[in-house]
């Protein structure tokens, strides 16, 4: 048997801890380790046309699958541009490998061609960040990276100059098992005994949940019905918490709508369950707060504890629900509840009016619609900005489906890379791309590699010509917009003509069949949907600065955005609140 080469041993310890597929473009010093994956029936390269793709997709993998997945970059500026997707999946606690080719060893150093410093440039967006500057280092290094990706959630980076991956590999090399699943994380009992008394104190308790509630939804229903108490969300912890939920008070935070936030603000005892909710000036100062996280570094950073919890949710309130006393007091969950129902339905008189004939159309028409239309276990991925606002507000969560978007690092440009990746995870599945135009058009070109490789990602483009979002943020500052206008072609066109289906939408009535027949098409798809420009979002709670800030730009705005379905799940939990 012929002895294995470095990159050899690279990809077949990839393979070992389950990476399926290597997202990249290719180059000089990373060309060993590709031709390793040619040879390796195991694994696919995934061939991008920007590196930032392979990063995002990498990320978006990792996210629906729970597992490593990988990405590559070429020395120097090959593996910089990953260096985005990577921040994106660090902050997601996304486990993922990436390899950081480097130039040959010894020109490290010297100013040689394309030299950066791939383990200074990674260190802030890593759990781990090591070069491999000699053979004998594997496969150890490699294993440990695997296991800080996984073990900790979140990126680690692997650099190696092109010489040393050709290398043999060392004999008898130390290989072990390797880490592939994190543990459950359990408090302590003096933990929960504390937490069970403030409970039990507490006349009135909120629950505020975030993505760490995934797999929990069970417990969180279960712990609410016991104390009676609302249930509000983050953005990142929509899709986990707010199908089937009949103590459901809507979202807090810069797109939220309903009772969120007066239910976070109104307790006696707010409980923060897996939540890193980074805007602390919409939770309260004046009431007891208590965080429930499985990252210790998390606890406390946002506001100010009267008790820190290290575990995860659901192992917590499995452990906190038996011991509470149960109340009966329905009367401020009940308030909530009316209050949110209230608040939406004020809301969606704003977008009801006339939408199928208003033209430009209602982007909150079309988010409404895709909502209806799309599968019932669908992917949607969603751009930073104004497509958060729909998804946040449109977008069903049922416990199949997913969204995932740039949550927590807030890039441009996510969608579109993030559903080649969850499309590869699973090609029958319905992957669902809300893109701006804006966000498309910066990497527009990996729209080329759903259909190189035929995926049947579907984008539905939200085409106001203008960074949305960027607007609202001048709005509110006092500015005038300006440098936001964006001069964009018919995208339907460009589609057509890279060899996919395409249709553009300018009227309201044309909507539902231009979805039906893109969601019809068996490959990648298109749908350019020219929306209107002055469509704005408002979050619940609006400071005198903000107000202000919008009466120096414009006398009159129409302030309120649409909820979608949720409203009718407000109405039907409103039908749960006893009547006198």
């Amino acid at each position: 048997m012929a002895k294995q080469n470095v990159s050899e041993q690279f990809v077949d310890i990839l393979v070992r801890a389950g990476v399926k597929r290597l997202y990249g473009v290719v180059g000089d010093s990373l060309n060993p380790v590709v031709d390793a994956i040619r040879r390796n029936a195991a694994i696919d390269w995934i061939q991008v046309r920007h590196e930032e793709t392979a990063a995002f997709a990498a990320g978006a993998e990792a996210q629906i699958t729970g597992s490593l997945a990988a990405c590559a970059g070429s020395c120097g500026p090959g593996n910089l541009h990953l260096i985005n997707g990577l921040y994106d999946a660090h902050r997601s606690m996304a486990p993922v490998l990436a390899l950081a080719s480097h130039i040959p060893s010894s020109e490290i150093g010297l100013g040689y061609f394309q030299e950066t410093h791939p383990e200074l440039l990674f260190q802030e967006c890593s759990h781990y960040n090591e070069m491999i500057s000699n053979p004998q280092q594997m496969p150890r290094l490699l294993q440990t990276a695997i296991q800080h990706a996984i073990g900790r959630g979140g990126v680690s980076v692997v650099s190696m100059p092109g010489d040393i991956a050709s290398r043999p590999a060392p004999e008898k090399s130390i290989e072990h098992a390797l880490v592939t699943s994190r543990p459950s994380v359990r408090p302590g009992d003096e933990e929960i005994d504390k937490l069970c008394r403030m409970v039990d104190e507490a006349k009135r308790v909120t629950l505020f949940c975030g993505s760490g509630t995934a797999g929990a939804h069970a417990e969180v229903m279960e712990f609410a019905e016991r104390v009676k108490a609302p249930v509000g969300h983050a953005l990142r912890g929509k899709e986990w918490i707010q199908y089937d939920n009949p103590y459901d008070v809507g979202m807090s935070g810069l797109l939220g709508y309903g009772a969120a936030y007066e239910a976070t603000n109104e307790c006696d005892l707010l409980i923060l369950l897996g939540t890193d909710f980074p805007y602390n000036a919409f939770l309260p100062d004046d009431v007891k707060i208590v965080q429930v996280d499985v990252r210790p570094e998390h606890l406390g950073r946002r506001s100010k504890l009267d008790l820190a919890v290290w575990g995860d949710v659901r192992e917590t309130l499995r452990c906190l629900t038996p011991r509470v006393k149960a109340k009966t007091d329905r009367k401020f969950l009940d308030r909530m509840l009316k209050k949110h129902a209230d608040a939406l339905e004020g809301v969606v008189k704003a977008y009801t009016r006339k939408v199928e004939k208003h033209v430009p159309i209602h982007p909150e028409y079309v988010a409404s619609v895709l909502d209806e239309l799309a599968d019932d276990d669908a992917v949607f991925t969603v751009d930073t900005g104004m497509c958060n606002v729909w998804a946040a507000r449109y977008l069903s969560p049922n416990g199949k489906r997913r969204v995932i978007g740039s949550f927590s690092h807030g890039s441009m440009a996510n969608a579109l890379p993030q559903a080649i990746g969850a499309q590869f995870v699973d090609r029958n599945r319905q992957v669902v791309s809300m893109s701006g135009d804006g966000g498309f058009t910066m990497l527009m070109g990996d729209f080329l590699t759903l259909v190189q490789y035929d995926l049947p990602v579907k984008v539905v483009l939200f085409n106001n010509s203008s960074l949305g979002m960027v607007e609202l943020e001048m709005l509110v500052a006092g500015l005038p917009s300006f440098g936001t206008t964006n001069k964009n072609p018919d995208f339907a066109a460009i589609a057509r003509a890279a060899g996919a289906y395409g249709v553009r939408v300018e009227k309201p009535k044309q909507l539902e069949g231009a979805l039906k027949d893109a969601f019809k098409h068996k490959g990648p798809a298109l749908v350019d949907v020219v929306t209107d420009p002055h469509a704005l979002s408002i979050p619940p709670k609006i400071s005198a600065d903000m107000v202000t800030g919008f009466a120096l730009s414009a006398s009159k705005i129409v302030l309120d955005g649409g909820v979608g379905r949720m409203l009718q799940m407000a109405r039907s939990n409103l039908r749960n609140v006893p009547r006198p």
